[in-house]
């Protein structure tokens, strides 16, 4: 049947799907493992529940926004399942849900709906069996495609005659090639080849006819349209591969620790615990020394579990949807004329934005409006489009005078404007070369015309240059109203013409033009047309004649050039993939400032063999090699070759270059032997500009940066052709222009203007990394300044697995006491205001350098959580030691030791996160001092009588908080703890600042 899927559980499998996915995160499965352990009563020297609360908790989390997901999926899913449709059942036309359509079902489509499933064309309301689709949902193009029914099927136009078809189809297994199809139709004892201009495949819009009937081939799943829905790749950022080495890494210190405790644990039993063993016996089963350290290392590893911060994951997931919903809420990247925001589409890659160094643009609709203008022709050797004065002269375009004004002619595009009036003079006076070359125009293409009312036309066109050569067709008198699979009918000056189609060559990469044959309908009278990038050629009897050119005019975008000046101040390198020729590209390059006058040199690479492309790519890192030995660099040629990384010598080079490459050399470069030396060559330019490439080529050469240089890459586009290269950088971007939504279906971010780009990168990539970066070093320090107290503690309580805090300190830590202050932080912080981002392109440097969070960063950070839980042990141990309380009683007990260190510990790193905050707001004040009264509230509560009297035992520390906090020495010895921790870092950041600035501080 019809029925489609794209939700991945129900309600039956949820649970066991979810968990198991969840449990394929290496974390989650490790503490899974903690709990287990936790249950063994011989080892457990912790409630279970220290690890079962935030297991649980960050589990439901992650299902509910699965749930809330898949919850979305499953409303699509039904939205369209259900849509209706009309089928013929036992010869009448019955309204039927998309879902219950089945193969070999006919079906019957109104103007303006979508195609249910994949059909067989077999009639039509038009003559010949014609019908036009939309596919923009299958490519991503917006303009009209014929589809033609079988001759033998096209005369099935009433329910009477179609309930009695019987024909058989056999054709090829379902597949995902939208432009192929290949089957046989058997029927009447005769067989008809069918063929993808047969086909209505699901997904596409029926336009510009009345009705149609089609035969269910494929359905479902089987569509094409689902065959190409594969799975995207999976996209991780270098910080989470990062993270997950470092939680191998913490997994490994915290076995060695737990080693090193078991083996003081078997040591002491052996030599201080066997003489206790009438007051303190050995647990049963244990019988000697050698066990008890085996025990007593599982004991730590559950104590010490901490330094793997179950809450670690979910809170970096926490902080990246916050990061998107700035991206999507930003009004900066609003566009109004087209009422488009941006959009985050994926949650996973904000702080890789802080880090690009390569950006891949497609030209046409990404860096141009790919909105042309007719602006100048040539016809018969006479230029018209420029405007002269009096004296000759070319007039400006601020000091233009108005625009012809067409009104004499009815089907005149009111939109169209063109300034210079001797081209219609030209055509009023009967001019035949102008008459020739605006009848070729509106004969050459394959426009599909819509007449909505007498005289209203609309263009539906396939490409928007061929668009704006028939229009200027119309308003010049040359009006094309309407075709046919065989016929063209033209208006010209008023007088209706027919005329024959003999033949349409369509425009591909290889001919690079378009040609159309014909001849005027009751003639002779022969005539061909060909446009080459806008070159017309007309022919009588087999002579060919140039008739004449046209300019269209394809805008930059607003802001590129300012854009693209900005992102390579930020070291940004740019490189343009068009399927554009090389003029074109080449000045587009010029225009938005890639390219300037003032470059050393632009190398051209056009060779056509492999060792052409080779002595041109040799020849240009020749020469900007001499280029910067005669500018002196201060080493030599030689020392330079010798050098192991040649690249980084010759991205060294003095001077400033570019490389323009053409398609068929891009071709050879790519391949293995040659692809390192093309790309050391690409990478010491200053812009590259590849013309002529394939969308696969797109993909290649992003594919190579990526292999080579380590460097994260952006890549950019609006159509279907740049949907590889989307998919292949580390983070792509669409751009929702005239091309359809394709490459925005296949992105991680998109937006309407590529001038969005440079706030993407440098505001919102920029803050994502510094957040992530500041968020990751503090929770690392906070969380081995809380674990590792207990390993010191070890060593005073005979390494028996006793913890110094009370168990619910332990749960409650990580996800009430210090969880809301760090992740205020790591959604709200920022160095520098956006609009200095914007102004110091250079601060953008230290995410490509990834010098904020690496493996030198951690080691700073756990080297101070190690320092802190050394101090926030030994201060108390040592004031303890000897203190007495007011009454003269000892002051040193268990309880009021672990409630003086816990005290310490929050107090301190709150200070801590108070000195890494360098954006204050309302939120972050209120979950600082918010999480500290929290802990005092919780204190106490859990410390009272109440609760102890309901639970005797599980609340022991009845009374402790009260009488420990009353004490002055124990507030004595929390300051000074927290003066002796913080202090350094202070006095480390101060010296800093003033003696070593980094360019955010002095900014």
């Amino acid at each position: 049947n019809n029925y489609i899927k794209t939700s991945k559980y129900n309600i039956i499998t949820f649970l066991p799907i979810n968990l198991f996915e969840q449990f394929q995160e290496v974390a989650n499965t490790y503490f899974l493992f903690l709990l287990i352990l936790q249950l063994i009563p011989q080892i457990s020297s912790l409630s279970w529940f220290t690890t079962m609360v935030p297991l649980v908790l960050v589990l439901t989390i992650t299902a509910v926004k699965d749930a809330t997901d898949d919850y979305f999926r499953h409303r699509s899913d039904n939205q369209v399942n259900n849509r209706q449709s009309q089928v013929l059942i036992g010869g009448v036309l019955q309204q039927e849900q998309w879902m219950n359509v089945h193969v070999g079902d006919i079906i019957k489509l109104e103007n303006n709906q979508f195609v249910v499933a994949d059909l067989l064309l077999l009639s039509t309301s038009e003559p010949h069996g014609l019908c036009y689709i939309e596919t923009a949902e299958l490519d991503g193009e917006t303009n009209l495609k014929v589809r033609q029914a079988n001759p033998v099927t096209s005369e099935l136009g009433d329910t009477s005659k179609l309930a009695l078809f019987d024909g058989e189809v056999i054709c090829e297994p379902p597949n995902n090639k939208l432009d192929k199809f290949v089957g046989t139709l058997y029927w009447k004892e005769n067989k008809y080849p069918l063929s993808n201009q047969n086909m209505l495949l699901r997904g596409c819009v029926l336009r510009n006819t009345e009705w149609c009937f089609g035969l269910v081939l494929f359905a479902g799943p089987d569509t094409k349209l689902m065959q190409n829905s594969g799975r995207t790749k999976f996209k991780r950022t270098s910080i989470d591969r990062l993270m997950n080495t470092l939680v191998l890494w913490i997994f490994g210190f915290l076995v060695c620790m737990g080693v090193i405790l078991a083996i003081g644990n078997a040591i002491w039993e052996h030599e201080v615990g066997i003489c206790f063993q009438i007051y303190l016996p050995w647990d049963e089963g244990v019988h000697s020394a050698f066990f008890s350290g085996f025990l007593s290392f599982w004991s730590y590893i559950i104590i010490l579990n901490t330094v793997v911060p179950i809450s670690l994951y979910v809170s970096v997931e926490v902080i990246r949807l916050g990061h998107s919903y700035f991206i999507n809420w930003d009004k900066k990247m609003y566009c109004a004329k087209c009422q488009t925001p941006a959009e985050a589409r994926t949650t996973t890659l904000n702080e890789e934005l802080g880090q690009v160094e390569y950006i891949f643009s497609d030209k046409t609709g990404t860096l141009t409006q790919n909105i042309m203008v007719f602006s100048k022709c040539s016809v018969n050797g006479h230029s018209y489009g420029d405007i002269q004065d009096v004296l000759g002269h070319k007039v400006e375009l601020g000091e233009r005078p108005k625009p012809i004004d067409f009104s004499f002619n009815p089907l005149a595009d009111p939109r169209f404007q063109f300034w210079d009036p001797s081209l219609l003079e030209a055509v009023t006076l009967g001019d035949p070369h102008v008459h020739e070359f605006f009848r070729l125009l509106s004969l050459c293409h394959t426009v599909m015309s819509e007449e909505e009312s007498e005289g209203e036309l609309y263009y539906k066109a396939q490409s928007p240059d061929e668009g704006a050569l028939v229009t200027a067709a119309r308003n010049f008198g040359f009006v094309f109203r309407s075709r046919t699979p065989k016929t063209i009918t033209v208006h010209e000056l008023g007088r209706a013409i027919t005329y024959q189609l003999l033949a349409i060559l369509d425009f591909n990469n290889i001919r690079k033009r378009m040609s159309v044959i014909g001849e005027v309908l009751g003639t002779d009278r022969g005539w061909a047309g060909g446009w080459q990038w806008g070159w017309g050629s007309g022919s009588g009897a087999g002579r060919a004649v140039l008739l004449g050119g046209t300019a269209i005019e394809d805008k930059l975008q607003q802001g590129v050039p300012e854009t693209i000046a900005i992102l390579t101040l930020a070291n940004i390198k740019i490189w343009v993939l068009t399927g554009d020729k090389q003029e074109t590209a080449v000045n587009i390059g010029y225009s938005c400032k890639m390219l300037t006058d003032d470059m050393t040199e632009v190398f051209v690479v056009t060779g056509h063999t492999v060792l052409e492309v080779r002595e041109e790519l040799r020849k240009a890192r020749e020469k900007m090699m001499d280029g910067s030995r005669s500018m002196g660099n201060g080493f030599s040629y030689q020392e330079k070759l010798s050098s192991s990384k040649l690249t980084s010598v010759l991205e060294a080079i003095a001077g400033e270059y570019a490389l323009v490459i053409n398609g068929h050399s891009l071709a050879h470069a790519l391949e293995a032997d040659m692809e390192v030396e093309f790309l050391e060559t690409a990478c010491a330019c200053k812009a590259v500009i590849c013309c002529r490439v394939t969308p696969l080529q797109k993909a290649q050469v992003v594919e190579l940066v990526k292999k080579y240089k380590k460097a994260v890459t952006l890549a950019i586009g609006d159509g279907a052709n740049d949907v590889s290269m989307i998919k292949t950088a580390h983070i792509g971007v669409g751009i929702s222009g005239q091309e359809g939504i394709q490459a925005v279906l296949a992105s991680d971010y998109s937006f309407a203007q590529f001038k969005f780009l440079q706030r993407l990168l440098l505001v919102h990539g920029r803050w994502s990394y510094l957040r992530m970066c500041k968020f990751l070093c503090y929770f690392f320090y906070k969380n081995f300044a809380f674990t590792m107290v207990h390993f010191w503690f070890g060593f005073f309580c005979g390494f028996s697995a006793q913890t110094v805090y009370d168990q619910y300190f332990i749960t409650l830590y990580n996800i009430v006491y210090t969880s809301l202050p760090v992740l205020a932080m790591g959604v709200f912080d920022q160095d520098v205001p956006e609009q200095r981002s914007m102004e110091y392109p250079k601060l953008y440097e230290p995410g490509q350098l990834n010098l904020l969070f690496n493996k030198r960063e951690f080691f700073i950070c756990i080297a101070q959580g190690i320092y802190t839980s050394v101090l926030m042990f030994f201060i108390p141990y040592g004031v303890f030691a000897d203190a007495t309380r007011a009454d003269g009683a000892q002051l040193a007990d268990y309880q009021s030791f672990a409630v003086t260190v816990a005290t310490s510990l929050v107090i301190v790193v709150s200070v801590q996160i108070g000195l890494d905050t360098g954006f204050w707001t309302a939120i972050n004040h209120f979950f600082i001092w918010g999480s500290l009264a929290t802990y005092f509230a919780i204190l106490f509560a859990m410390h009272s009588d109440g609760l102890f009297q309901m639970f005797p035992n599980q609340f022991r520390f009845v009374g402790n908080a009260q009488n420990t906090l009353a004490q002055p020495t124990v507030w004595l010895t929390i300051a000074l703890t927290t003066v002796v921790c913080i202090m350094p870092v202070v006095a480390f950041r101060f010296l800093k600042l003033d003696l070593k600035p980094e360019l955010s501080d002095t900014v």
